[in-house]
């Protein structure tokens, strides 16, 4: 398993996440712009662009990850893969739109945030990240069930010393 992609899907998944948990508790906040806010205006346009850096190529990406698992789980899993790949694109496209804004709103934000393409994305993230946990936790189980298992192919050990075991004497 190529652990790079692996750790480059998770790490884009977390900023998908993170970024949008930023823009639940900024939605709240009420504010008219993000202009001149100092650091909390700031930060609301910084997990924006890490999540537009997170969702670019984040199709292939996934491709890839699913594509360690073998051939058979592209297959089975093309049409989600698919369906991901789009759902990343539009919320790339709706953050890149509230990025050129001269003022980000919180009323934008929840706007943002009520996207169904976002809410898609999000869900296809949970639904894929579940799944590939479920198959390396497998891969895991079955490798640690086959090393447990006695190896039968193996003559056994001659080397060791025989055991001489005490004998009882029927002589009284």
């Amino acid at each position: 398993m190529n652990i790079e992609t692996k750790e480059d899907f998770e790490q884009r998944i977390e900023a998908i996440e993170k970024g949008y948990e930023y823009m639940l508790a900024y939605a709240a906040q009420g504010r008219d712009s993000d202009e001149g806010d100092g650091a909390a205006g700031s930060e609301v346009r910084g997990y924006l662009q890490k999540m537009n850096k997170a969702l670019d190529g984040l199709g292939e990406v996934a491709l890839s990850t699913v594509a360690q698992h073998g051939g058979e789980l592209v297959e089975a899993s093309r049409a989600f893969l698919d369906a991901l790949t789009a759902d990343g694109e539009k919320t790339r496209g709706a953050i890149q739109l509230v990025l050129i804004q001269p003022g980000i709103s919180s009323q934008l934000i929840d706007n943002l945030n009520a996207s169904i393409h976002v809410r898609a994305l999000l869900t296809d993230l949970f639904v894929i990240d579940e799944a590939l946990r479920k198959l390396v936790y497998k891969k895991i189980k079955k490798n640690v069930a086959e090393r447990a298992r006695p190896n039968t192919d193996t003559p056994p050990n001659t080397d060791t010393p025989a055991i001489n075991k005490p004998t009882i004497s029927r002589d009284v």
